[in-house]
């Protein structure tokens, strides 16, 4: 392998720029050497999996950031590719014997290089500087800016330009992002500051909203806000909450992805709540993670935060939850979504909720802990890769013979979403607390239209 990695460079160590970065922004230097270079990661790693590319694995970026972190290897072009292409699905951390923590070697690591001056073209500067950190962010920005989509969608027209491959005509980042704009349906109002339990209170927690999951899948907040109440809670949703800021730090902001998580432990200060209730993924993991981002005065503040974060299916499956009086006949398979599995570590939580549902058949997911290529917003800027992971796990939920798939996070949802579309399947995608909502609500979820509402 050393012979593989060592050789893509020879300028090596001829960077002081980005070493004063790494020194800066980079991780502690004492954790490449916890991985012993086993290879057990590579089977779970989707890159490798994929291209079988010893730098395309993870011990194989640990072994070409700590040359570049010793000086030996310059983060030239090819070096910085390698590690773009990883989706920090964080599938090796469950992988590894050893417990080597891949996430907090390769985000802050790509933080520090991010740093660096960067070569842009003009499409690249669109894409991240006024799409993924001017609107995506920020929920009523994406609403707006889905407002003449969601009228496209209701005169028909939007879907008949993507059945022409009219999108094709798009610039590449603007393409990707049609490609997975989901049905929208009717605008549904924003939540209100409270709800109450019913019956009996058992708990108070306080429910984050995000920004993307919120934008396009409001309704998903809608049914996790009623079956919290079904559960007992009061529920707290704060108006001045913010991003949770990965959209941010992942594409080297960390300035602003900490003023968004202080905006956040700001807004939900108030003293009384049992939990703060999460039901995307990707939200939870970064929220769990604020202390170990940024070291300042605010770092007590950020773990008694993260100490009271909890993935809406960890929670309920903690409290218990009453018996569900719907019956829903209906084949279910379930996706793990990476930062649900990988990087929150659960797995058994979701699938004991959802076998309290009378009627519903769970079918395993061939290759559930398998990224499927959303990874974020992995699959604007790297479309080749996510449509690859896409397919691939398309063909592993149609082999289940699955009417619905579930999945616990806004990313995972919209990549499924369009895999199901393109290739005209009969199968529904959704959240997993939405299938359990309809229970509550003694209904059954449509079924055999590829186009859902996703309300």
């Amino acid at each position: 392998m050393e012979k593989n990695l060592a050789n893509m460079a020879p300028e090596a160590g001829n960077s002081n720029l980005a070493q004063e970065a790494i020194r800066k922004w980079g991780p502690d230097p004492a954790i490449y050497y916890q991985c012993v270079h086993c290879g057990l990661c590579t089977a779970a790693c989707p890159t490798y999996t994929e291209l079988g590319d010893e730098n395309e694995s993870p011990r194989g970026r640990i072994y070409l950031m700590r040359l570049v972190h010793e000086g030996r290897l310059a983060p030239d072009a090819r070096v910085k590719s390698h590690l773009e292409l990883c989706l920090d699905c964080r599938a090796c951390e469950t992988a590894c014997p050893s417990g080597v923590p891949y996430g907090r070697i390769i985000e802050p690591f790509r933080n520090a290089l991010h740093q660096l001056p960067q070569k842009e073209s003009l499409w690249q500067r669109f894409l991240q500087r006024w799409v993924l950190l001017g609107v995506f962010p920020y929920r009523k920005r994406i609403r707006l800016a889905l407002s003449p989509v969601r009228l496209a969608q209701r005169l028909k027209i939007y879907w008949s330009l993507e059945r022409l491959g009219l999108f094709r005509l798009l610039p590449k980042p603007l393409r990707e992002m049609a490609s997975l704009v989901p049905e929208l349906g009717r605008s549904l109002p924003p939540l209100p500051a409270f709800l109450p339990a019913k019956g009996r209170p058992k708990a108070r927690v306080g429910l984050f909203l995000g920004c993307v999951a919120d934008g396009i899948f409001r309704g998903v907040h809608w049914a996790t806000a009623r079956v919290l109440q079904q559960a007992g809670c009061d529920v707290v949703i704060p108006e001045n909450q913010v991003c949770c800021g990965a959209i941010h730090f992942h594409v080297g902001d960390s300035e602003t992805a900490r003023h968004l998580a202080d905006a956040n432990l700001a807004a939900f200060s108030a003293d009384g709540l049992d939990a703060i209730v999460v039901n995307h993924a990707g939200c939870g993991a970064m929220l769990k993670e604020y202390p170990h981002h940024w070291k300042d005065d605010h770092q007590e503040a950020r773990r008694q935060f993260a100490a009271k974060i909890r993935d809406v299916n960890e929670f309920l499956d903690c409290l218990g939850i009453p018996p569900p009086p719907g019956r829903i006949p209906l084949k279910a398979t379930y996706h793990d979504a990476c930062h649900l599995a990988h990087a929150q570590r659960i797995t058994a939580a979701p699938r004991r909720l959802l076998a309290q549902i009378p009627g519903l058949e769970i079918r395993e997911l061939p290759e559930s802990e398998i990224c499927c290529g959303s990874a974020g917003t992995y699959n604007l800027l790297h479309p080749r890769m996510a449509d690859r992971l896409g397919r691939r796990k398309l063909e592993n939920i149609l082999a289940t013979g699955a009417e619905v798939v579930l999945a616990s996070n806004a990313g995972c949802l919209l990549q499924i979403m369009r895999e199901i579309r393109r290739a005209k399947a009969p199968v529904v995608a959704m959240h997993p607390i939405e299938l359990l909502d309809y229970a509550y609500r003694e209904e059954c979820p449509p079924v055999g239209n590829n186009r859902r509402n996703s309300r």
